[in-house]
């Protein structure tokens, strides 16, 4: 039985998205997940809904306990899991408010934990990683993307970087000589728990900003990328309504 977990935030939190809805308390051997779970069903599918951040945003980049939202997803029986993140552009092309399916990620973080096997008492793990983002639910995001005229693009490398502070112009041009799409401070360590977790995983990120390497512009600002968010969050959360009524 499919049951789709969401990791996410802003416009996911709204209760007229889901039918019978479940607020759950968990806790994982790797400690509590960010926030309280909200179970429930969208299009008759199960869903499970978690806040990165906290349904507060009160959690830093740094701070997101990725293990344990994982893991509390897995526990309570999610099958595919679907993440959206904001992201700034690092290609002309992805202009503000376009949708990127990623399909690679570069990990530029240096303080989180990002394996379920801290230790190799038990035996070696080292899980693949080539191919970070499930296939079939890629194709399923942009599919659906282009069905609901939205602007998106296809593929995208995502470099995540630790924060929460922002690139420095030297940092956001070294970034796209890597070949880096778009830029955020989440994809990297969620997306590889859980293919540890052994859950299909895609995320679709919102462009809000060009970070700053594109010095005709001031650089990127919070509430500037708020604003951009939340102008376009409901293209996001529409995307992944019909995504999900697509397993029924």
């Amino acid at each position: 039985m499919v049951k789709i977990g969401i990791i996410g935030g802003s416009g996911l939190d709204d209760p007229d998205i889901m039918t019978d809805p479940t607020v759950v308390e968990v806790e994982t051997e790797f400690g509590k997940p960010s926030s309280r779970l909200k179970t429930g069903k969208i299009s008759g599918v199960d869903t499970v809904l978690i806040a990165r951040h906290g349904r507060n945003h009160q959690y830093s980049p740094s701070q997101v306990n990725n293990r344990a939202n994982i893991m509390a997803l897995k526990d309570e029986g999610v099958t595919h899991i679907l993440a959206t993140t904001a992201c700034g552009s690092l290609r002309a092309e992805i202009d503000r408010g376009h949708l990127v399916i990623l399909d690679q990620f570069i990990d530029f973080t240096r303080f989180r934990k990002n394996t379920f096997f801290d230790s190799f008492e038990g035996g070696a793990h080292h899980t693949a990683m080539a191919r970070p983002f499930d296939e079939n639910l890629r194709k399923k995001l942009y599919e659906t993307a282009i069905e609901e005229n939205l602007p998106v693009h296809a593929t995208g490398c995502v470099v995540t970087i630790e924060g929460p502070r922002f690139s420095t112009v030297a940092e956001s041009k070294m970034f796209q000589l890597w070949g880096a799409d778009v830029i955020n401070m989440s994809t990297a360590p969620e997306a590889m728990l859980a293919n540890e977790a052994g859950l299909p995983y895609a995320a679709v990120a919102m462009s809000t900003d060009y970070d700053c390497w594109k010095e005709d512009e001031a650089p990127v600002t919070w509430e500037e990328i708020l604003a951009v968010f939340n102008t376009n969050a409901d293209n996001v959360k529409n995307l992944l309504l019909k995504v999900i009524a697509s397993f029924r």
